[in-house]
């Protein structure tokens, strides 16, 4: 569709839904096509979503923003929709991001103690499984690690990339799957940090948390969103808050196998730190978007932190001959 006809069409949903004369303000994009445009009318706001197909799908999203308001979560409500267009017209949840808040020095403990509450009350809930979505299986965790050897490694001098290569790291991975997997299953948000959390006044406990962009949930390990969130690849955490809000969500469980938890976090951390290694690189060389190479570094920290777990020894040692400390640094 053409850029005019898609302006034609956004002007007739906003028509039909009562925001014609709504004053538009398009707000910064993100690594995906959608696109999202504040709405005012007086003192009334809500957010445009702009989802446009065949690169984007709005039902994902639809459906688990729906699911998350009924278990008592604040996701976005849903004000109006045109699935085949892919518009959704939705509550307005403001601008204070979590990010936003610490960048104003806002309480960093405060804001992650709320958002792993998120997490204890979701994971607590004896409906939250209850949607259809994809499970976290072992194709699609592998597919994502791939990311690391698909885009990152043919950038960096000195990495090796053949075949023995990219089928040793495959044989790794698997067995390792089926360790993190040996914590409980619940519905995983897959992007649950600071960027997509939301501070929301007037609203009390986990329900003073705002959530964004879950629309590619899964069912998968309790594991997931925590390391998501305490092992962010935008942002450093203060010295000992990883730990702290870790110990937290493990109060809230005290049948949780601690060995198998934190084989679990280590795995799954690992995993996802070589999957955004490899986003990002995507990002700069397919999409020409270089603003994220910057977080590489910190990526491979995390990573080497993951790897001191024993767990991972195997892993490390295929690190250390395919990608060597010299290979680690930012595409260029």
């Amino acid at each position: 569709m053409s850029q005019d006809a898609r302006g034609q069409a956004m002007d007739a949903f906003l028509d039909g839904s009562g925001w014609a004369a709504a004053t538009r303000h398009p707000l910064p994009g993100d690594a995906s096509f959608r696109r999202y445009i504040r709405l005012s009318r007086g003192h009334e706001h809500a957010m445009l979503m702009d989802a446009p197909p065949p690169q984007e799908d709005v039902r994902p999203f639809l459906n688990m923003a729906r699911h998350l308001v009924g278990l008592g979560l604040s996701a976005p409500a849903v004000l109006a929709e045109d699935v085949a267009s892919g518009f959704l017209l939705l509550e307005d949840l403001g601008d204070a991001t979590f990010t936003r808040r610490l960048a104003a020095g806002a309480c960093e403990a405060a804001l992650y103690a709320l958002a792993v509450d998120v997490l204890i009350d979701l994971h607590q809930h004896p409906r939250a499984a209850e949607i259809l979505v994809p499970p976290y299986d072992d194709a699609r965790l592998l597919t994502e690690a791939r990311l690391l050897t698909d885009w990152y490694m043919p950038e960096m001098p000195g990495a090796l990339t053949g075949q023995e290569c990219i089928e040793s790291y495959e044989a790794l991975w698997l067995p390792l799957f089926a360790k993190a997997r040996a914590v409980p299953e619940t519905l995983v948000l897959r992007d649950f940090h600071v960027d997509n959390l939301m501070e929301l006044e007037g609203r009390t406990k986990s329900a003073a948390c705002g959530l964004l962009d879950f629309q590619d949930a899964v069912l998968g390990p309790v594991t997931y969103d925590l390391v998501s969130l305490v092992e962010d690849a935008r942002r450093d955490l203060a010295p000992g808050l990883a730990d702290a809000m870790r110990q937290r969500y493990l109060k809230a469980f005290p049948d949780l196998d601690r060995h198998d938890f934190d084989a679990s976090m280590a795995i799954l951390g690992a995993q996802r730190h070589c999957k955004v290694i490899g986003i990002f690189t995507r990002l700069y060389k397919r999409d020409g978007k270089p603003v994220y190479l910057r977080h590489i570094p910190r990526l491979w920290r995390l990573l080497e932190q993951s790897c001191r777990h024993p767990v991972l020894a195997g892993l490390k040692v295929w690190l250390d001959k395919h990608l060597p400390a010299g290979s680690r640094g930012v595409p260029q």
